[in-house]
């Protein structure tokens, strides 16, 4: 069973079907808690992969667009059973979302509307700005060990705050930096930050069911490059093109696949990267919906098992739910849900099959390695820029923009100030920093707080 090439394992794909499904069923907490929940599983129960190899998959993923906790399990899925089970791992990780994301989007424009159902969203907004507050001190813990790794996240926070620099431009000088400092020996760049790994539980990689060798698969010959690079990309863009060309580029459905297409290509960095540029985008530029209800969408994806990128069908729905043209409304909201999730996740699928044969052979290489950490500090500063981004709009009911020379920001209105709603986040804040209460019970603690304001009058 042990050999110098190729899988020595012997994990059936039924019992990895059934593993995944369980991962996915208790994928709750964003990225931070789903990568803990993939560790806790994979390396320290399951022994399928271990400490090392599973950090070098996950440090690939945060380089990639997109998200990086849906992509990890993609890559250890396809380390376990080539593409086939890749899929797998990757598509069960996102049905549960799937599902529950389009029935909560059906009830939020049936009822939305409805006081009792406004305050119930009222409070879970409260809540998710301390659950991204919190993504930033577990993230940043892990990842800004040193001067130079922190240095990296403000100057992150600064240049896409104030600034606007695309998220792109930071990630790309970022790896450089890295790249050179790793390839240079400098020490601050050879981190091995975790996400959701405990100290001291290293496991060895030679005691694991992956080992320390190089799958067959992951030799690939450039015939099967291409092949793979060709399948995905005409599964992806396919039914763009085929849009645009019946529909026309101004049609809803053709802006929401050309939109979360490009979307997929340039955010990266992660889930809470991600929504930082369709924020700003959705609500901003093509005016799919309010800032309110991106909180809103947010505070259904943090309550649901699953990707938090799931939020985008929810924005996807509002699209085209208030832009049908024949259709009608719920139809087309449905349709245009499903469509920038497919268009979001099928670049993930070919960013694996197509990439992680190479990452794989490049394991111990310093130079990768410092790019890496170095990306995974600039988007420390990324995600400090959403929380800010989540506070303003939670706490103030109406922004104007402000500039002055390069600098640019939306201020809050002092006049639109909302107690209650910084009342609320301040306690969801305690309740999980000083507390330690876990996310669901927070969430649920704030949305009864929510209704019993409403009920009181107070909202």
């Amino acid at each position: 069973m042990h050999s110098a090439r190729g899988v020595r394992h012997v994990v059936s794909l039924r019992e990895a079907f059934w593993t995944w499904a369980r991962v996915a069923a208790i994928s709750f907490g964003g990225p931070a808690g789903q990568i803990a929940v993939m560790h806790r599983i994979l390396v320290e129960e399951k022994r399928w992969i271990g400490e090392h190899r599973f950090l070098h998959a996950l440090n690939y993923c945060m380089l990639l667009p997109g998200p990086e906790a849906q992509q990890l399990a993609t890559y250890v899925g396809w380390l376990m059973h080539k593409t086939r089970g890749g899929i797998i791992a990757g598509g069960l990780f996102i049905l549960p979302g799937i599902v529950s994301i389009m029935a909560l989007s059906w009830l939020y424009v049936l009822y939305g509307r409805i006081g009792i159902v406004s305050a119930l969203f009222f409070g879970l907004k409260a809540a998710v700005l301390a659950i991204v507050l919190q993504a930033v001190e577990r993230i940043g813990s892990r990842a800004l060990k040193n001067r130079s790794m922190r240095s990296l996240a403000a100057a992150a926070f600064v240049l896409i705050f104030f600034l606007g620099v695309p998220f792109p431009v930071i990630v790309l000088g970022a790896g450089l930096i890295g790249y050179v400092g790793g390839r240079a020996g400098n020490t601050a760049f050879a981190i091995g930050g975790s996400h959701g790994s405990k100290p001291g539980a290293i496991i060895e990689e030679a005691d694991t069911l992956l080992g320390e060798d190089l799958p067959d698969h992951a030799c690939p010959t450039a015939r099967h490059s291409l092949g793979v690079a060709a399948l995905w990309l005409m599964l992806w863009l396919a039914p763009v093109a085929a849009l645009v060309l019946l529909l026309g580029p101004d049609d809803t459905f053709s802006g929401i696949a050309i939109f979360f297409s490009k979307m997929a290509m340039v955010t990266f960095g992660g889930a809470y990267a991600v929504l930082a540029y369709v924020a700003q985008q959705a609500v901003d530029h093509y005016h799919w919906l309010q800032p309110r209800e991106m909180l809103d969408g947010l505070g259904m994806a943090e309550t649901t098992p699953g990707p938090l990128i799931m939020v985008l069908q929810f924005v996807g729905f509002l699209g085209a739910y208030r832009d049908p043209g024949g259709l009608s409304p719920l139809l087309a909201g449905t349709l245009g849900g499903l469509l920038a999730t497919w268009v979001t996740f099928t670049p993930c699928f070919l960013w694996i099959f197509l990439g992680a044969p190479f990452i794989e052979r490049l394991r111990g290489n310093r130079a990768l390695a410092g790019a890496l950490s170095a990306i995974t500090a600039a988007v420390v500063g990324v995600i400090l820029n959403l929380a800010i981004w989540f506070a303003i709009h939670t706490v103030f009911r109406q922004t104007v923009a402000t500039s002055a020379g390069p600098v640019r920001f939306d201020m809050p209105v002092l006049a639109s100030f909302d107690p209650w709603a910084l009342l609320l986040s301040i306690g969801a804040v305690i309740a999980m920093f000083r507390f330690r209460t876990g996310m669901i019970p927070t969430l649920a603690a704030s949305s009864a707080a929510g209704i019993a304001l409403h009920v009181l009058g107070a909202i």
